[in-house]
């Protein structure tokens, strides 16, 4: 009876369709369809994604909002979930492009199996029974016609056919049950859908969730203060673009809605920065989407750059920065243990497959190339050598020569050699946490060995500037914002990183409004603003942050983080727009014709902002950002569970659920925290107005302290029922612990 016994009931009804506005209960394969007809243009729609604009969609559902656009007409649409086996529809009309009585929006119940549905006059609910499953839908206001059709695509024929004033399909049982309305007369409505092993009972509960539709929503995780609203966007795109993949059976969040690549697709780098992000919210969807990109592994032993429904690029793949995402999760909580043993041996093989199979001199640096197994298009060319860094027509490309003898491009590519440097570093923290000593050992040697050679060989002098070099040759002339890579991956010395922040800070080169386009501002491709030539990149931003904070150049990465976040914003306020990439001159994202508009690593802008307030890193743990302004961030998932950060009145509170876990005036940087049973430890970097500050743990009796410490010096605990010491005097990353009877 159960199509696909496997979805929780947390997510069983969602937007799980090629039609991002309708609602599926996945686990019976039963849909409700909007399909709107316009009068005036004589065309009905069945709202494809390019008809909407995407408004919220948590990633679990609960809310979700769209505006549908059709025949010049506007439509808010959505649907609302508090329990998971009933949803709330509703919608209200916008601007109107010709009277309301000849706008009709439509609802079709069906099932994927084809079983009938009935209009049940007497009770006013239309009724679906799969095995000893009844769903039923009952609606605020009676609909003007209930049709029977073949289909929703059918529905819409008709309407294209008929118009609004055929009777002709009047029904009370078909395979597709249609309840129309029209925008005249029912302005606004709502709709309620509820499952139940008994038919009296789905009616009942469906009316009990309709009686809801004037309620106010449930909060939902958000950011309000310092990059208010980012929280949000992220959410937003995960929510929209996790979709369902109808061959392998199993949810997944897409590179885009828009992008028509076949049943499914899987980007690998992309699928791995969508698990990163979704663990914000659901770790088991990160995870979910990690061993998507996980089911690429290929016998070589790479992972295929793309594998959809139509192809599979197992000759090559892309920079491996997934065993980084990976590490990231694991610091949040948001991995767990199974995965990182899954994924351990099929990352480590696809490193070495990167040393055994494009480094042609054995020098230890590899090269972009494509191998000579499967049928995948582009294969054994210039273009498909270029795919394995992602930045397909980068100028810093131009120069490279395909070698069909090495299978390799003949330059030595900097952004890819900085990702292997720091996926033999993740790699060493992942074996080292699974107990596989040896590897890690090993792989801490070639991550040193990597950052040498680069530092050394990929290190222009004449410039002050890293970059792409021929094998044996000169530097390439064009650069990308991956000179910056090597902060990334530890590789610059101090020097070298000081003379990238007066690099980052150059107007000729990457310096603006917006900052780090992806070809430098006084090189001619620049001016090409087409794709990798010239625009901005989320994913690139993301890491070149990530590379700055790790050197502790937070005034660079604060102000990168800034104008990633103006970037974004500017364009997701009011169109919702989320590009794959962006003008550097203007910001926009519609300049450029083939440019996605709803692209899953846009999200990276806002994670940055996101990130600014509290983050995960390798170098640094847990981290939290604290400026005495008013803040809230969350929920979402971190070391301690699912906590919401708050700031107010200059007093910043870490909550786990009403539980208040940490609380404190400081003003500055809390790194390395860390919350167990018995303990709290952080660093402290004050800022300028970090000044005298205390910090106290509410749910923790003064009585239970064992020990408290700053920098190994015993600090005496504050007056008061609840635990708490003064941090008078904290130098620059002053060690604090706390210990504490567990149990007190």
């Amino acid at each position: 009876m159960l199509r696909d016994p496997t979805i929780p009931l947390s997510r069983a009804w969602n937007t799980w369709s090629p039609r991002p506005a309708e609602m599926v209960f996945l686990p019976l394969g039963v849909r409700l369809t909007p399909v709107v007809f316009s009068a005036r243009e004589g065309k009905a729609s069945l709202l494809p994604a390019a008809a909407l604009r995407f408004d919220a969609h948590t990633p679990d559902g609960a809310e979700i909002a769209c505006t549908a656009r059709h025949g010049g007409s506007e439509l808010a649409l959505g649907w609302r979930k508090t329990a998971p086996w009933s949803v709330l529809g509703h919608w209200q009309r916008g601007a109107l492009a010709e009277w309301g009585q000849r706008f009709w929006l439509s609802y079709c119940l069906s099932a994927e199996d084809g079983t009938e549905a009935e209009w049940d006059v007497a009770e006013g609910a239309a009724v679906l029974t799969l095995g000893s499953r009844h769903v039923a839908v009952v609606c605020r206001e009676a609909p003007v016609e209930v049709s029977v059709h073949e289909s929703p695509e059918a529905l819409a024929a008709d309407f294209e056919t008929h118009g609004y004033w055929h009777i002709g399909s009047r029904g009370q049982r078909g395979r597709t049950l249609a309840l129309r309305f029209n925008l005249e007369m029912m302005p606004g409505g709502a709709l309620a859908a509820a499952v139940a092993d008994d038919r009296a009972l789905a009616i009942a509960a469906a009316r009990a969730r309709l009686a809801e539709a004037d309620r106010a929503p449930a909060p939902r995780p958000h950011q309000q203060g310092r990059f208010d609203g980012a929280l949000e966007a992220i959410g937003d795109v995960i929510g929209w673009n996790t979709v369902w993949d109808p061959m392998n059976r199993r949810p997944y969040t897409s590179v885009s809605r828009l992008w028509p690549l076949g049943d499914f697709a899987v980007w690998f780098n992309d699928q791995t920065y969508a698990a990163l992000m979704s663990g914000l919210f659901d770790p088991a969807l990160a995870r979910e989407n990690f061993e998507a990109a996980l089911a690429s592994a290929t016998p070589q032993g790479n992972f295929a750059t793309i594998v959809t429904s139509r192809d599979a690029w197992v000759d090559r793949t892309q920079t491996p920065t997934a065993s980084f995402m990976l590490w990231l999760m694991h610091l949040r909580g948001a991995a767990g243990p199974g995965l990182l043993a899954e994924a351990f041996p099929a990352l480590l093989a696809n490193h070495m497959w990167w040393r055994r199979m494009r480094d042609p001199d054995g020098s230890g640096l590899v090269s972009c190339g494509t191998s000579d197994v499967g049928a995948s298009l582009y294969k054994g060319t210039h273009f498909g050598a270029r795919n394995e860094t992602g930045m397909d027509n980068s100028a810093t490309h131009d120069e490279a020569v395909y070698d069909p003898v090495s299978r390799t491009l003949s330059t030595l590519d900097l952004g890819l050699n900085c990702a292997l440097a720091l996926d033999a570093e993740m790699l060493a923290r992942l074996a080292r946490h699974l107990g596989e000593t040896a590897h890690a050992t090993a792989l801490d040697a070639l991550a040193q060995d990597t950052r040498t050679q680069i530092r050394t060989r990929l290190w222009d002098p004449e410039r002050r500037i890293f970059a792409n070099r021929q094998r044996g040759g000169g530097f390439v002339r064009s650069l990308s914002p991956t000179s910056f890579y090597p902060l990334l991956c530890g590789a610059a010395d101090a020097e070298q990183a000081a003379e990238l922040c007066a690099r980052l800070a150059d107007r000729e080169l990457f310096a603006g409004r917006f900052g780090l386009p992806n070809a430098s501002r006084s090189e001619p491709a620049y001016a090409d603003n087409v794709y990798w030539r010239g625009r901005i990149w989320p994913n690139v931003n993301y890491m070149v942050w990530q590379g700055l904070r790790r050197y502790g150049l937070h005034a660079e990465a604060g102000a990168l983080a800034e104008m990633s976040w103006e970037l974004f914003a500017r364009n997701w306020r009011d169109a919702r727009d989320a590009g794959e990439n962006y003008n550097a001159e203007t910001g926009a994202v519609r300049d450029a014709p083939d440019t996605d508009t709803f692209y899953t690593w846009a999200a990276m802008l806002p994670l940055m902002a996101v990130g600014q307030v509290m983050d995960m890193s390798p170098w640094t743990g847990w981290e939290i950002a604290h400026d005495g302004e008013a803040l809230h961030l969350g929920p979402v998932t971190s070391p301690a569970g699912r906590v919401t950060l708050t700031s107010s009145a200059g007093i910043l509170r870490l909550a786990r659920g009403g539980e208040v876990l940490v609380e404190t005036g400081f003003r500055g940087r809390l790194s390395d925290i860390a919350i167990a049973p018995g303990l709290f430890r952080c660093r402290l970097f004050a800022d300028t107005r970090g000044g005298a500050a205390e910090l106290s743990l509410p749910g923790v009796p003064r009585a239970a302290l064992i020990a408290a410490r700053l920098d190994g010096q015993a600090l005496a605990p504050l007056p008061g029922a609840a635990l708490g010491v003064a941090l008078a005097g904290a130098g620059e990353g002053a060690r604090l612990e706390l210990c504490y009877a567990p149990d007190a």
